[in-house]
Parts: structure tokens; sequence; C-alpha cells
């Protein structure tokens, strides 16, 4: 067993080994870990959202010592730290930040996922474990997003949570059990709090846990997407991999460094971002009776508002909100089955054909596309250019086990190229 390998070492660490595998642990996950020599820009992101979700937590933590859960106390809590509290505004800052940091990250390791093709076998549970983490993650990041008691976080709230009331039958039941309450109030605010910083990051911790023991088992993909574990020398160590430290930790160091100057900069210079990462109206506390001009959710929920807002015709007796709300949870249920789909003998957007390169482009750019509909008012130009968007969007995944399978590929090199 992996524990036993350092028993009766001597010293402190001995100590440990003896009782806590710790010195195999350190082995297993890092320094005797190999992973593929031939990593690239792409394989950044993973480390910066382990390195932001700390961020998260520790923040969370300082700013909750502040807090208070209450419609009464909400928002003059939170302009108590940014006024009162020693450096409350820096936390803040570096909190709501963080949130729009960590969707930036994780869309792109998701991407470069889609593109190198993490998902094929033998590490569709990798792939499963990671959507979990965005699902847990968009669920962590709508709760949070009530707290400040603000006008977008109030009306915000109550426009995603009226769309259960389009499920038959049970909606409105539903949504009252959501809220804890007929309207949204400090009930609600109290529950979504105590999921906020209890209940779902505890999810988020352990799900992360075993996104990487699932990595760890089964290796590391690659630009290539060939298996380093072929090739190995006498020792068994693979000829195409190097020890995750510290040539990938050092490395990562670069990406880190870089990434904490972009984010420095957007907290120190433009921490709203124009009323993207903060919207004007959550400076204003809620108001029950005064609705936005515009209600619109955070940009990263704004692609799949898009897609909601696409929905303008009945179908089968069912109005467009049952369908809107059925299409954008379509949208993150089908990134489940991604592993299922693709029917490619190759992993990599490197050697696929041409036809899976165009529809990955065209997916990406119909996605950004939503992003910025769902972030302005609606017009029938815009709504038709979301309905093409929406679709585009839907027929990657739905097309991809035929074109997959029949187009033509290039031939995957035995050894990594670089």
């Amino acid at each position: 067993m992996a524990g036993n390998r350092n028993k009766g070492n001597p010293g402190l660490m001995g100590w440990i080994d003896d009782r806590f595998p710790a010195t195999a642990m350190w082995e297993d996950h890092l320094s005797k870990y190999y992973a593929p020599k031939n990593f690239n820009f792409w394989y950044f992101f993973g480390s910066l959202a382990l390195l932001v979700l700390v961020n998260q937590i520790l923040t969370g933590i300082w700013l909750t010592m502040s807090f208070n859960p209450s419609a009464e106390g909400a928002f003059a809590s939170v302009e108590y730290i940014m006024r009162d509290v020693e450096f409350g505004w820096l936390l803040r800052y570096m909190h709501s930040t963080g949130a729009s940091a960590f969707f930036i990250v994780v869309y792109m390791h998701m991407f470069r996922g889609m593109m190198y093709g993490s998902y094929k076998a033998p590490r569709e549970l990798i792939w499963i474990f990671g959507m979990a983490i965005y699902l847990a993650l968009m669920a962590e990041a709508f709760m949070g997003y009530l707290l400040p008691w603000g006008q977008m976080s109030y009306w915000g709230a109550q426009v995603i949570i009226s769309l259960f009331t389009a499920i038959p039958g049970i909606g409105a039941d539903l949504a009252q059990w959501i809220r804890g309450d007929y309207l949204i109030s400090g009930v609600t605010l109290n529950r979504f709090f105590a999921l906020h910083v209890i209940a779902l990051p505890i999810v988020l911790l352990a799900l992360v846990v075993l996104h990487i023991l699932a990595l760890h088992e089964v290796g590391s993909n690659n630009p290539d997407g060939n298996d380093i574990k072929k090739h190995k020398d006498e020792n068994g160590i693979p000829l195409d991999g190097i020890p995750f430290h510290p040539y990938y930790t050092v490395k990562d160091i670069v990406g880190v460094a870089v990434f904490l100057f972009v984010f420095c900069a957007i907290i120190f210079y433009a921490p709203a971002m124009g009323g993207y990462f903060i919207e004007a109206p959550n400076f204003e506390p809620a108001n029950a009776l005064k609705t936005p001009a515009h209600i619109a959710p955070v940009w990263y929920f704004t692609p799949f508002y898009a897609m909601l807002r696409a929905i303008t015709f009945p179908m089968f007796g069912l109005d467009a909100k049952f369908w809107g709300v059925v299409v954008m949870g379509g949208a993150i249920a089908i990134l489940f089955v991604l592993p299922w789909l693709d029917k490619s003998p190759v992993r990599s957007m490197r050697y696929k054909g041409w036809i899976s390169k165009v529809f990955l482009l065209l997916f990406a750019v119909s996605f950004v596309i939503l992003g910025v509909l769902g972030a302005i008012p609606s017009t029938p130009g815009r709504t038709l250019l979301a309905q093409a968007c929406t679709a585009i969007y839907f027929l990657y995944f739905i097309l991809m086990p035929w074109y997959t399978k029949f187009e033509s590929t290039k031939p995957v090199p035995e050894r990594v190229t670089g």
C-alpha cells in the first residue's frame, strides 16, 4: 500500500509517516506524479482555479465576521465593511472580483478540456466531477449574489427563483419552498447565507478533492491526446513525463504572477468593471417597491439567461417560460454527457477533422454572443440572434456523434510532440 512505503523513516517525518501517509501523499500527487512534458498555456487554468477557490474561502471567512445576514442589516453591514472595517474594502473587492475570476478560469479550463478531449475515456469521471464543480459553483455564486441585499441582488434573485413557477403542478410551491416565504425576504437571505458559507463550500471542496484524485488515478491528458504511460523506462517512469513538482509547480508560479497582476489591477482600479462585476443598482439597498430599469444576472450567468429569453413561443400546450427553463437547464445538463457524444477515434483537436474544429469555434463564438445578449435589453433582432446562437450551442452536442464518427482524422503520434 502507498501508506507503507515510508514506514520507519527517521526523524519527525518518520514519526508522522508511521501514523499518517504524508510522504506517500506528497509523492503520489506531486513529486512522483508524472505529467506530460508538453503542457502549454491552457494548462495554467486548473491551478489558477484552485488559487481562486482558496481566495474565495479565506476572504469569505473574514467577510462573515462583519456581515449581518438579515434584511434589516445586510446592506448596512456591507457598507460598514467597505467604510469602517480595516481593509474591509479590499476583502470585499477581492471576494467580488474573485467570483468573476473563478468563472473566467473555470470557463477557460472547460474549454481546454473540450479542445484536447480531456473528457474521453478513461477520463469520463474527471469530466463529470468537473461539471459537478461547475454546477455547485453556479449555485454558490447565485446564493452569494443575494447577500449584499442591493437592488440587483434582490430583483435578480426574484427573477431566477420565479422561473421555478414555470414547472407545471409543483412550480409555485417549489418557488415558495426555496424562498422560505411568499416573497424574497430576510428568511430567504438567511437560508442563502447558510448555504453560501457552509453547505456549498463543503460540497465544492469535496468535489475538488474527487476531481484531483480521479485525475491522478488515470493521469493527465496533454495537447496531443496520447497516453504517456505506454512508453516507460526500466524504472517504470514515463519517457514523456516529468514530475509535477518541481517542474510544473514552478511553471505555474509564472501563471499565478500574471494572474495576480491582472487581478490586483482590477481590484484597485476597476472593481466594478463598468457594472459587469458589480452592477450600479447593487449600490442601492433592496427595495421591493422599486424595480430596476433592466434586470439581468451577473455576467457569468448571462449566456443561459439569453437562452431563457430566446424561447418566446409555446409548445405542446406549455408556455414559453416553461420551455425557456427547460432549454436553460438542458444547456448545462448536456455538458455532463459530452464524453459519450464524442465518437472520434482521437482526443485532441490537433488531429480531428475540420468539421470538429468549425463546430467548436461556432460553439465558443455563440456562447460569447449569448453572454453579451443576456446582459443587455432584448429587442426582436437580438432575440432572433439569441435563438440562432442557442441552436448552434445545442447542435454542437446533438450532431457530435455523427460528425466526429465520420470525419477524417490525422494520425496521432506515439510520443508527445511538444
